[in-house]
């Protein structure tokens, strides 16, 4: 609580106004990213030791590929949503992986042979795989460092 004072006329009258003690920190959005971008890679390297159908060279490729796949999730990943409502609405959200899958296409395409993924079904269940444990990561490191 403040306590002032303030010349009303020729009366001083006191004025309270009560401040919430909290402090509000700001976070630290370039460390959120930066780890962010390493879970991403830590992520990307586990499916690629689980799966066959999916390949990353070394952490080093895993990390330029989460940079571009966190770009892609930024950009193009709004519009193709969109493009698939209609399809993700028919199917109860049981295509929606589609558009995770095609970023993961890109990625591949654009690393030229240091990323793979390869298969039909396959995709699909890495690319609800990295979903999940990038989720799962996130809410345990990349959440907690920028604070």
């Amino acid at each position: 609580i403040l306590k002032r004072w303030c010349l009303m006329g020729n009366k001083k009258v006191t004025i309270y106004k009560i401040e919430d003690n909290n402090v509000y920190k700001q976070k630290d959005t370039s460390t959120e990213f930066i780890v962010g971008i390493i879970v991403y890679a830590v992520v990307l390297m586990m499916a690629s030791t689980i799966f066959e159908g999916f390949y990353v060279k070394n952490f080093i490729v895993g990390i330029f590929a989460s940079i571009i796949l966190t770009f892609l999730n930024s950009t193009i990943k709004p519009i193709l949503v969109i493009l698939t409502l209609p399809l993700s609405v028919v199917t109860l959200g049981i295509a929606y992986p589609i558009v995770n899958v095609i970023l993961l296409k890109l990625c591949d395409f654009i690393m030229l042979g240091s990323f793979e993924i390869n298969g039909i079904i396959a995709p699909f269940i890495i690319a609800i795989f990295i979903s999940v444990m990038k989720i799962f990561l996130d809410s345990l490191i990349t959440k907690k460092v920028g604070k």
